[in-house]
């Protein structure tokens, strides 16, 4: 089981740096007036377990910090993960 978490820990890391470099590399094709990564992706990886990644980004990189209806997605994506996360440690615990 220690070896899981361990393997589970580094798979979320990895994720959420990838998430992390997405929004940046988003953020320099926005400057630049080059084609985008589609909002679609950066929910899809919040989605994956890199929403801690896509918050921190949104405000290292102040990208997509007011866009509709992309924040509100983040959000609700956001409070699913939490309330999941919490559902499994009352069961756990």
């Amino acid at each position: 089981m220690p070896r899981l978490t361990l393997l589970l820990g580094a798979a979320l890391l990895v994720l959420n740096l990838w998430t992390v470099a997405c929004f940046w590399h988003d953020k320099r094709r926005a400057i630049a007036g080059e084609r985008r990564i589609p909002e679609r992706d950066l929910l899809c990886l919040a989605l994956l377990g890199g929403s801690p990644g896509a918050l921190v980004a949104r405000q290292i990189f102040r990208h997509k910090t007011r866009k509709e209806p992309f924040s509100t997605q983040l959000f609700v994506i956001v409070a699913l993960q939490l309330g999941v996360a919490l559902g499994m440690f009352i069961a756990l615990a």
